[in-house]
């Protein structure tokens, strides 16, 4: 690890990226960006979203906040807790969301920092509507959804303000995070991650820098929001951190609105084995439309193949059989798939991923096929 490490800086400053046969292909694309800067921030906005989770009392988010769920609990009235309740019924159970996720995403589209900013934007969205309109994110169904869901947001907000998270927040989490940011910071811009993903995904990127907000109370997710930023949690390791510095700038790794991706992705989702892994999977994980699996699994084959680029590749099958149950194998196919085809046509993801839909070598038999053998096989690839 630490000699890949070395001899990807050597290559940077030599003026060549550590790319292999694509690197025709990603002279051809005209990437704007050439480096990529670091920022590691705390953030109270983020990590009272994220808590949100484990307030409702969902089981799947006590296993890591249990304690900060006694803390709170009591302290909030009959009301106030049934706001949490409704925040997880009426997102998750109802609209297949991730609550932190969903808010997180909304929010970071708007300037507020702090609760009674937050409670006003929860009060009247529509600043937050028109911003989310112009980003990728936007979808009808969601904002609708976050609409029903508001009321109880402005209540959950007013019960963390009225009962003092902040101060808690600070004394409790806050000197935690800065003690790991010193630790990271060091590190992370060794990483010239950005020209690579701009290669693979053909297009560039918003901005050469990449912005991650350290949390404490954001477990076990990882979360893009709009921008080149995301949500990641203070206690990850270096490589999880990477990998979600790698992961997240990805999404979407294609123009969802062109009509050839829509066709693409319309035909996978019909396909019995994405069809089959959408329908039997934890709800808690995400992923519960064809669309969102589909463009989850190419992103996750995309940073498996980014990370080997910059040394920091990990064992792939064994993280696929075991990441999110094992649920992730449409993301196998195409790291198998897509690395095979760049060795003879350097492209891009999404005119791979069309032209092979379209042919059927990424659906039915083909697909199950390359599955099967992917992890039927001993050695890592």
């Amino acid at each position: 690890m630490r000699r890949a490490t070395l001899s990807f800086l050597i290559l940077i400053v030599a003026g060549f990226p550590l790319y292999s046969s694509p690197s025709t292909f990603g002279a051809q694309q005209n990437t704007q960006h050439s480096t990529t800067h670091w920022l590691l921030k705390p953030s109270l906005k983020y990590d009272a979203l994220c808590l949100l989770n484990a307030l409702s009392g969902d089981p799947y988010y006590l296993h890591y906040y249990q304690e900060q769920y006694e803390h709170f609990h009591p302290l909030f009235t009959e009301k106030e807790n049934g706001a949490f309740q409704q925040l997880k019924h009426i997102i998750k159970d109802e609209g297949g969301g991730i609550v932190s996720a969903r808010l997180s995403l909304y929010y970071s589209a708007v300037d507020d920092e702090t609760l009674p900013e937050m409670i006003h934007t929860a009060q009247n969205s529509g600043a937050m509507e028109a911003a989310v309109r112009k980003t990728s994110y936007w979808n009808d169904g969601d904002w609708k959804n976050y609409e029903q869901a508001r009321p109880a947001v402005e209540m959950a907000l007013r019960a963390l303000d009225r009962v003092g998270f902040p101060a808690y927040w600070t004394e409790h989490a806050k000197p935690m995070i800065d003690k790991r940011i010193a630790e990271l910071s060091p590190e992370l811009p060794r990483y010239n991650t950005i020209p690579l993903i701009e290669r693979y995904l053909g297009f560039p990127l918003s901005s050469d820098t990449i912005t991650v907000y350290l949390l404490a109370y954001s477990e076990p997710h990882g979360i893009r929001i709009t921008g080149l930023r995301f949500l990641s949690h203070y206690s990850y390791p270096f490589n999880i951190v990477l990998h979600n510095a790698i992961h997240e700038p990805m999404h979407p790794p294609y123009h969802a609105d062109d009509p050839a991706v829509k066709e693409a992705i319309e035909a996978l989702s019909r396909d019995r084995l994405v069809a089959d892994k959408v329908k039997h999977h934890d709800a808690s994980f995400g992923y519960n439309t064809a669309a969102g699996y589909i463009e989850e699994d190419s992103v996750e084959a995309l940073e498996q193949i980014v990370s080997e680029d910059v040394g920091a590749g990990r064992d792939a099958r064994k993280y696929w059989r075991e990441h999110d149950d094992g649920m992730h194998v449409l993301a196998a196919a195409i790291y198998v798939q897509y690395k095979e085809a760049l060795k003879t046509v350097p492209q891009p993801y999404s005119s791979w991923f069309v032209r092979t839909v379209k042919d059927g070598s990424l659906r039915g038999e083909h697909l199950q096929r390359t599955v099967d053998v992917f992890f039927s096989t001993t050695t890592s690839p």
